[in-house]
């Protein structure tokens, strides 16, 4: 930030701002005319190591080829060139990538609020709602909250809280044990590893 002082003082009219912005990583590869390097160390469509040589040279062995020149290791010395179709290369890493994210499963964390006086058909239902989230593969955060003089008695929010552990004890385990934090008793609960 530049700024323009005024006798001794800051004057704000004169603030003059100066932004610049650089990238930080960028995915895309230097291709073909974007090389300025002196020398790299080019790599044949093959594979077999062809040597030093300037990226002047480097390119007409690409053109030969009717390939690309892609800087594949700008940083090494001198920085590392393959010939090679660039748009299948893109393609093709796309393609495992989308491949990647298909694959991989996002744990959620499911919630079932409980309470003191909750009664056994509510307490059944929720026990049937944990069950199949467990069995989904997501973990389950079981809460109760405690109000007014129900905070006298965490030992009767504890034996609820071990009783519903005991009911979903096929589809999943105690991750964590039930802890009192503030008004609100927690406990969480994992998937079971089927072998």
């Amino acid at each position: 930030m530049d700024c323009v002082v005024n006798a001794g003082r800051l004057c704000p009219r004169f603030i003059i701002f100066k932004w610049r912005c650089f990238a930080i990583a960028s995915k895309e590869l230097q291709i073909n005319e974007q090389i300025r390097d002196a020398e790299v160390r080019v790599i044949g469509p093959d594979g077999e190591q062809m040597g030093v040589m300037s990226a002047r040279d480097a390119q007409k062995v690409a053109d030969e080829h009717d390939l690309d020149l892609v800087k594949i290791a700008p940083n090494a010395v001198p920085p590392v060139c393959r010939v090679m179709d660039y748009g299948k290369y893109r393609f093709e890493q796309a393609k495992r990538e989308k491949e990647a994210r298909k694959n991989q499963h996002v744990t959620e964390i499911k919630e079932v609020r409980l309470g003191l006086n909750t009664d056994v058909g509510d307490f059944n239902t929720k026990v049937r709602h944990a069950i199949r989230f467990l069995q989904d593969g997501d973990r389950v955060k079981v809460s109760i909250r405690f109000r007014g003089r129900e905070l006298g008695h965490p030992e009767l929010g504890l034996e609820s809280m071990q009783r519903f552990a005991e009911a979903c004890a096929e589809a999943g385990t105690v991750d964590k044990p039930a802890k009192m934090e503030g008004r609100h008793m927690l406990m969480f609960l994992a998937p079971a590893t089927t072998k």
